[in-house]
């Protein structure tokens, strides 16, 4: 029997790197192993109980000699705690900082061989690594790591160049669950928010200044003089009412609609012709994935990981970051030529579930467990025994 102990800690709250990593924690329970969810609550996408997943709470300090609650040593704390009563074989952690620091001190604190997988996410580096005050910190969580992996080529090179990495860091992209994730059937929920005669553009995000909002107006804004549609704007967040009022100023809320946060993002999505992702800087693009998988094209910008994941005049179009003109215009042609969306749509299914499947790349995460571990990878019959 091969199974493993797993303890993996994230940020569980919304965010594409908490998604990753709790679907990835409940696709590695699935085939047997025993994970450990090991958080300050319990992620957003978990869920109700199932076999072969636990969750440990952790609990913060706030004794009043404390300016700031210490979170990071009470997760440091608890990691050593759990993997000490659970007999992990190693911790699965996503992000540098602060987890892959608190998991060296768990290291420390149990004083023996347990592993640390760190997944980098892309602001613990793209953000906080321009932070000359913590990129030793960074460094030291990267390098103190058994195995390191990123989700995008892009991330790779950029943490090479901000961080003067030179250690091997396994590429590990992104991937979508097609249980979850597939072309809904939504004709009847549809008529709630366009005419027969309406496309349909959607903006997903947590509303930040990097995901560049106010271009998915612009864009729109130039689409809609051409041909009939309309917005709807997903999720929420600090840009929220600068991207309201730019609407209202160009005479366009009775053609845009505000969803705020969905759970059931796959219904949603099902719902637009194209997706819009005009990020300034973007990892990966998780929102495009899923996209892709239930058929939805992407009109993105040539930043990060993006163009890894969205092939350009096959799953949808990309321009540079800021050219709201070259975007409309491609989703002018798009939206204009049914054939070519029905073929966009087509290679959108294909490419998700060949190059994104969920167990392929948890074959990869299983891969790297067991290097890190020095032990042989059995078949999946034997792991599931």
């Amino acid at each position: 029997m091969n199974r493993l102990k797993i303890g993996i800690t994230c940020y569980p709250s919304l965010g594409g790197s908490g998604v990753v990593a709790t679907e990835l924690g409940k696709l590695l329970a699935e085939k047997g192993h025993e994970v450990h969810f090991i958080t300050h609550s319990i992620p957003f996408r978990l869920g109700t109980f199932q076999k072969n997943i636990f969750y440990h709470e952790v609990e913060v300090n706030d004794y009043y000699v404390f300016r700031y609650p210490p979170y990071d040593l009470a997760l440091a704390t608890k990691m050593a705690q759990v993997a000490k009563m659970q007999g992990l074989d190693l911790l699965h952690v996503h992000y540098a900082v602060p987890h892959a620091v608190c998991a060296f001190l768990a290291k420390q604190m149990l004083g023996n061989d347990m592993k640390v997988v760190t997944t980098l996410h892309g602001t613990d580096i793209t953000v906080l690594g321009q932070d000359e005050s913590l990129k030793d910190l960074i460094r030291l969580g990267i390098n103190e790591s058994d195995a390191v992996t990123a989700v995008s080529m892009d991330l790779i090179n950029e943490t090479r160049k901000v961080l003067d990495i030179t250690r091997d860091i396994d590429l590990t992209y992104n991937f979508v669950d097609k249980r979850v994730y597939y072309p809904r059937d939504v004709t009847d929920l549809r008529g709630d928010y366009a005419d027969p005669d309406e496309k349909i553009l959607m903006h997903i995000s947590n509303f930040r200044p990097v995901k560049r909002v106010g271009d998915v107006v612009d864009v729109f804004a130039k689409v809609s003089r051409e041909i009939k549609a309309k917005l709807l704007l997903v999720g929420e967040g600090p840009e929220l009412p600068k991207i309201q009022a730019k609407i209202n100023e160009m005479g366009l809320e009775h053609k845009v609609r505000f969803l705020g946060k969905q759970d059931e993002i796959a219904q949603v999505i099902s719902l637009a012709d194209l997706l819009l992702l005009p990020s300034e800087k973007e990892s990966f693009g998780l929102v495009a994935l899923e996209a892709m998988a239930c058929g939805v094209p992407t009109i993105g910008s040539q930043a990060g990981g993006i163009p890894e994941l969205v092939q350009h005049g096959k799953t949808g179009f990309l321009a540079p970051i800021g050219d709201t003109s070259a975007m409309a215009k491609y989703a002018v042609k798009l939206l204009s030529d049914e054939a070519m969306a029905e073929q966009f749509r087509k290679a959108c299914l294909l490419r998700s579930c060949n190059d994104f499947s969920r167990d392929s790349i948890t074959n990869q995460y299983e891969d790297i467990y067991y290097r890190v571990l020095g032990r042989k990878v059995l078949g999946m019959d034997a792991i599931r025994g």
